[in-house]
């Protein structure tokens, strides 16, 4: 569990990140803050909860992002049962498919 001290940290953090404007700022911005290893991780994370809800095999998964199958579970116990984070942004970029045309996320970093 988190610290007080730890809450507040990660608490002015999400305040920080609601800042940004644009994915060009959002690129800068974690491109400062992590390192390229942990952008990946970040990245490959992510790529594994939309290939769990889209029911892709721990196998095709861990092929696609190189994790291994104690984090894809992990991954899919927090898409399941975590604090709902997941399922937000999958239901919002569901949702944003229909209206809006989404091929700018995920673009840059690298």
């Amino acid at each position: 569990m988190f610290t007080k001290t730890d809450k507040k940290k990660i608490n002015e953090l999400m305040g920080v990140i609601m800042l940004l404007k644009t994915p060009e700022e959002a690129e800068k911005f974690f491109r400062d803050l992590l390192t390229e290893k942990e952008l990946i991780e970040c990245g490959n994370r992510w790529k594994a909860a939309q290939m769990l809800r889209d029911k892709e095999s721990y196998i095709a998964i861990a092929k696609e992002t190189g994790l291994s199958s104690t984090t894809i579970a992990r991954v899919s116990k927090w898409l399941g049962e975590g604090a709902g984070g997941y399922k937000i942004i999958l239901q919002r970029m569901q949702s944003g498919k229909k209206h809006h045309n989404l091929s700018s996320i995920g673009k840059g970093l690298c």
